[in-house]
């Protein structure tokens, strides 16, 4: 009675199985992967941010790339704004989500060379080509504290660097583009600044990352998994359900006395 899985039609639903079965496992695993990259992360944020903070010179140079390992990781400079070389950068966002720019000003150090310090989010200008309204940063020496991360580019962060800019407008927060328009070194990586917080609330400074939450991806895995499992159960039911029927109908026809349908008629399969 089990002769129609021989037919194409069957053959075809046992390959489609087949296939389902381990690309739902793999989705499962990928799914996996994830939920344990975020952990790492969240568990590296934490760490990173409630270390006590250190000079940032001690973690980056001229050059540096920042690894993974610091990103986040709190910092002091200590020096002086060049209100000269304040720039804004297009396209951020605040907290609620509105569109706007973020002040991006070199602070050059006390003990030599520059950092590039990310002061926040400021609501754009009715003309979206004209410079926002800015606060002054502080005279003379200063001490910002920040989380250091890593200089933005289009690969890491999906944003283009469009060309033909309003004046002192950057897509990018990217140390070694600040370095050729100041003609000075500057520090890999900036600072995203924590304190001391602004008078006005404005500039908005950046909330920190999330380190709490996990995402969905372990459900996610979960579930792809139990419709891998799920697949051939459904199988087995399908076929299950037609040997029913076919016998079934097999019984009314003979207590009609009709005769007994005939069987499908099984294809060969092909190589």
């Amino acid at each position: 009675m089990y002769r129609f899985l021989l037919t194409r039609q069957w053959l075809i639903l046992a390959l489609l199985t087949l296939v389902l079965i381990p690309t739902m496992v793999e989705l499962g695993f990928w799914q996996l992967h994830r939920h344990e990259h975020r952990v790492a992360q969240n568990a590296l944020i934490s760490h990173n941010l409630k270390a006590k903070p250190v000079p940032v010179a001690t973690l980056t140079s001229p050059g540096h790339t920042i690894p993974r390992s610091d990103y986040w990781r709190a910092v002091t400079a200590t020096g002086t704004y060049d209100t000269q070389h304040e720039v804004v950068v297009r396209r951020r966002t605040s907290t609620d989500g509105n569109i706007g720019f973020h002040v991006l000003i070199p602070l050059d150090l006390e003990g030599g060379g520059t950092v590039l310090i990310n002061r926040g989010w400021v609501p754009a200008a009715d003309d979206q080509r004209a410079f926002p309204d800015v606060p002054a940063v502080p005279e003379g020496e200063v001490t910002v504290t920040g989380r250091l991360k890593a200089d933005e580019t289009t690969g890491t962060s999906g944003i283009k660097d469009l060309s033909d800019l309003p004046d002192r407008q950057v897509m990018l927060i990217n140390s070694a583009q600040q370095a050729k328009a100041l003609s000075r070194p500057v520090v890999g990586g900036y600072i995203e600044q924590t304190g001391p917080e602004p008078s006005g609330d404005v500039p908005e400074l950046i909330e920190a990352p999330d380190d709490s939450s996990i995402g969905p991806h372990m459900a996610y895995a979960v579930q792809w998994w139990l419709f891998a499992a799920g697949v051939p159960v459904g199988y087995v039911v399908l076929a299950r359900r037609e040997k029913r029927d076919r016998v079934e109908a097999a019984a009314k026809a003979e207590a009609s006395g009709e005769p007994e349908p005939e069987p499908e008629k099984s294809e060969p399969a092909t190589a």
